[in-house]
């Protein structure tokens, strides 16, 4: 499963992708405008921090399809090819899909909240499909069943389009969809930091500490081998 990054702040991913395994970095226009800097400025920041064989998905703001295309072509021109354009799943998106992948431009459908949308995005010719799994429980449906639905009608017809769970508010349910073979989840910085982090496994450390200390001292391992 690939571990991405749902934000654009810098610190946040110098120090996400020093420490844990980082695929890449999703942004969209809300966050690109929370961090409120020159936008050519931050993407540059950003594939500077990942360097540029991580992928870097940044959506498009345009909504007529050829307008859609011309941003994403703009985005590869400015930046590099390694770049994902994401696109909302609206009729004018697929359309603009369709053409971006003509052009062997690599693509992130975003925005999905049925697994319909989600497959129609994939024979349009998406690299990713982004459906929102917190965004759909608010809805009163199952955000989880629905990447289950996903990803399973992905596997019937052989599609090679990888599903990238978004809109997440808790760890558990990034458990549940990892539970269901999802290929990449992105995760905010906050709910980012509740995945790998445990009270009890600091308790541990901590005695484990204690326990060596009342023998060894201060002494480090490297000291008394």
């Amino acid at each position: 499963m690939e571990y991405i990054l749902d934000t654009a702040n810098i610190r946040y991913i110098k120090d996400a992708t020093e420490y844990f395994p980082i695929a890449g970095v999703t942004t969209n226009p809300t966050i690109i405008a929370k961090e409120n800097k020159n936008f050519f400025k931050l993407i540059r920041e950003i594939r500077m921090v990942i360097g540029k064989e991580l992928p870097l998905h940044i959506q498009t703001i345009s909504v007529r399809a050829e307008e859609i295309v011309e941003e994403g072509k703009s985005l590869l021109e400015k930046f590099d090819k390694n770049i994902y354009v994401k696109v909302p799943v609206t009729k004018e998106g697929i359309k603009a899909i369709k053409i971006l992948k003509s052009k062997n431009i690599k693509v992130t459908a975003t925005a999905i909240f049925t697994s319909q949308q989600a497959l129609i995005a994939a024979k349009a010719g998406a690299d990713y499909v982004a459906p929102y799994v917190n965004r759909i429980d608010n809805l009163s449906s199952d955000g989880c069943n629905t990447v289950g639905n996903i990803i399973r009608q992905f596997k019937n017809y052989g599609f090679k389009t990888k599903v990238l769970a978004a809109s997440f508010k808790n760890a558990q349910q990034i458990q549940n969809v990892a539970n269901l073979g999802i290929h990449a989840v992105t995760v905010t910085p906050e709910v980012f930091e509740k995945l790998y982090s445990h009270p009890s496994t600091d308790f541990s450390v901590e005695q484990f500490i204690k326990d060596w200390k009342k023998v060894y001292g201060d002494k480090k391992i490297k000291n008394i081998i």
